[in-house]
């Protein structure tokens, strides 16, 4: 018997015990952004929740400022001075992936582009780079609220 793949990078470990079947650089981008949506989701929601205001709607409201298509194509822009080639290459697979479908609240360009994103936080996240994560997200944010003002 086989023991499961480890994260690549050793720098942390997943949030369960269910690995990838493949090494993160060998997934396929939409796999990926199909992780990084769920993670950088969690992102958001932590960081509206530590806000006063905790009522379901204003959430809500808050969220969709950071997890929109739009949000995360302006935040990939922002933060996209500061990654590395390698990131760069994934950003890059990831807005030319082809998902098959048509967004209904966003243009394509920006779904593209949000969609390189999620890749991006998906290939962090399984390549055991959580700090880098963690701080791209984070300086994303406040980038993004800068912006918006």
């Amino acid at each position: 018997m086989s023991l499961p793949a480890q994260p690549e990078g050793g720098q942390g470990s997943l949030w369960f015990p269910e690995p990838p079947s493949k090494p993160a650089r060998l997934l396929p981008p939409l796999v990926l952004a199909y992780i990084g949506d769920a993670v950088y989701e969690v992102a958001v929601r932590q960081r509206v929740i530590a806000r006063p205001n905790l009522r379901p709607h204003h959430l809500h409201r808050q969220a969709t400022k950071f997890a929109s298509a739009k949000a995360q194509a302006r935040l990939l822009a922002l933060i996209e001075p500061q990654l590395t080639e390698p990131e760069q290459d994934v950003v890059r697979q990831g807005r030319n992936a082809k998902s098959g479908t048509v967004p209904k609240n966003a243009n394509v360009l920006d779904y593209r582009h949000a969609t390189a994103f999620e890749c991006l936080v998906g290939y962090l996240y399984y390549s055991g780079a959580h700090d880098r994560l963690r701080t791209l997200i984070s300086q994303g944010f406040e980038l993004l609220e800068r912006d918006h003002d």
